[in-house]
């Protein structure tokens, strides 16, 4: 039961690349490439996400427990990372831009009622602008788990056919000289699936993060907006 461990520790990866053709080369270098990328990608998205999910928790504590939004605007600032401070920022900042607007008058109920749009379209923007902040690059996650095992099994064709041409060309096809070539030319395949399983599992996990985010930021505009409503829009 444990001889696949001991198989895989065996082998000698310098022979498989020496005896890889210029195709099979291309298509591990390019696996590897992929795989470095995605690491790299996966260790950027999850500390942008961590750290967002950090400071959205203590925006949104600020928030509800503070009684000036000028208070809350200074907090918000210094939390670059929360999209929901973002989102605040940009409807406290068109609010502002609202009351400087009609500083000293009562305006009309079309005006009041205009004002309350700009602020809804304001949140809005900011909301969808921090959810293509956050699903940057993640596409690519996807397309490596999607296209990599492939990439990995076209190489592994190319391996055996070329495995399989040279044991036609010598006229000998025992075991012994069948299973090394072809067991080289299945190494492609599991080079593919060690570049699309972690990207797969990351991929998933950031998209299940952002939609959350993308939740809390509908539910805060929506909250935001009840309580701009109920104490500036009288």
């Amino acid at each position: 039961m444990f001889r696949l461990p001991l198989a895989l520790g065996a082998m000698n990866y310098l022979e498989i690349i020496r005896g890889a053709s210029f195709i099979e080369l291309a298509v591990l270098t390019l696996l590897m490439g992929v795989s470095v990328a995605s690491w790299g990608l996966i260790v950027m998205k999850a500390t942008q996400l961590s750290r967002a999910r950090s400071q959205s928790l203590t925006f949104l504590d600020t928030f509800w427990k503070a009684t000036r939004l000028e208070g809350i605007y200074q907090t918000a600032q210094g939390l670059e990372g929360s999209p929901l401070s973002k989102v605040f920022c940009a409807g406290y900042e068109e609010l502002s831009k609202l009351a400087q607007a009609k500083e000293g008058t009562d305006g009309a109920m079309s005006d009041r009622l205009g004002g309350i749009e700009n602020v809804e379209r304001a949140l809005h923007r900011a909301a969808t602008t921090q959810i293509t902040e956050l699903e940057a690059r993640v596409p690519f996650l996807g397309t490596v788990g999607a296209a990599a095992p492939f990439v990995g099994l076209f190489g592994t064709v190319i391996g055996i056919l070329n495995a399989f041409n040279e044991i036609a060309d010598k006229g000998n096809a025992t075991l012994s000289t069948v299973a090394a070539p072809v067991g080289n030319a299945l190494f492609a395949t599991a080079a593919g699936l060690f570049a699309a399983i972690p990207a797969v599992v990351a991929y998933n996990s950031f998209v299940s993060r952002i939609k959350i985010f993308d939740t809390e930021m509908s539910n805060f505009s929506a909250d935001f907006l009840n309580i701009i409503k109920r104490h500036f829009f009288k």
